[in-house]
């Protein structure tokens, strides 16, 4: 029976420091080259995940912006894409009109970018944009209208949470909309992505696609509930939030203690037999 190992990054996969360590990624290289059919599942970008697991071998496709993207980790190429239709400029309206100012990610004449009014960045969107210097997606700009433009796949509004759960109760049932408090800054985020963008679909289609009929997923986060859901087993990090313990099937030692690879190194299938 071929099982398909999946992981979250952020406060799982990755250390507080936002990188893997050598021990995880010599473990997880070395199981996959035994035959571990390993993935990761992130709400961060192709770009900035390959960054921060500069290191960790991964020969098949890649989750990315919390299931909008399945990635061929090999050449960039876009496997599986889910983007908005049209109507999500009435949903930028309603942001613009109370005064909640997102960062928009579209293919703009087919390059990727996050556009954002420079001026009118939160402290918590001010953080994120730092954290991006020199990323070629970057896009700051002064005219609204060209949070607009391109085929537009996902929005991240970064505010304070009186602003921000209004719209996260009005959307959650139209679009696939994540509430939660970013790990490292504490600022409170609302991701919203189309309804058929998540974690769930995207490991539902890549388990088909590699023909494995078992899941084991591991996650800290409320936006690993999904993958949690469809998982045969499920494992939270000991960091992870009480709702996602509430729902796993075990918890296992912290990311900075190198949780999910010391669990991969005891129980993980490298035979993968038919």
């Amino acid at each position: 029976m071929k099982t398909l190992y999946v992981t979250d990054l952020d406060g799982t996969l990755l250390a507080s420091n936002e990188t893997t360590s050598a021990f995880t990624n010599q473990t997880i290289n070395d199981l996959v080259r035994r035959g571990m059919l390993f993935s990761y599942a992130t709400a961060r970008s192709y770009v900035t995940s390959a960054k921060v697991t500069r290191g960790l071998d991964a020969h098949i496709p890649l989750i990315v912006y919390n299931g909008a993207f399945v990635i061929d980790h090999g050449t960039g190429e876009i496997l599986l894409s889910n983007f908005f239709d049209p109507g999500i400029r009435t949903l930028l309206d309603d942001l613009l009109a109370h005064d909640v100012f997102p960062i928009v990610y579209a293919f703009v004449d087919g390059v990727e970018k996050f556009s954002y009014l420079d001026d009118r960045c939160t402290w918590g969107m001010r953080e994120f944009v730092n954290s991006r210097k020199g990323d070629r997606r970057d896009n700051p700009i002064s005219d609204a209208g060209e949070l607009y433009l391109g085929d537009i796949f996902y929005i991240s509004c970064i505010d304070e949470e009186e602003k921000l759960a209004p719209f996260y109760e009005k959307y959650r049932d139209s679009c696939h909309a994540v509430y939660h408090k970013d790990i490292y800054s504490g600022a409170q985020w609302l991701e919203l992505m189309p309804l058929a963008a998540s974690k769930s679909n995207a490991i539902r289609q890549l388990r088909a696609h590699l023909g494995c009929e078992r899941l084991v997923v591991f996650g800290d986060g409320k936006n690993d509930i999904d993958m949690f859901q469809l998982a045969d087993e499920s494992y939270a990090v000991a960091n992870a939030c009480p709702e996602l313990k509430a729902i796993a099937t075990g918890v296992i030692a912290s990311n900075d203690e190198d949780g999910v690879a010391k669990w991969l190194l005891e129980h993980a299938d490298v035979t993968q037999g038919d």
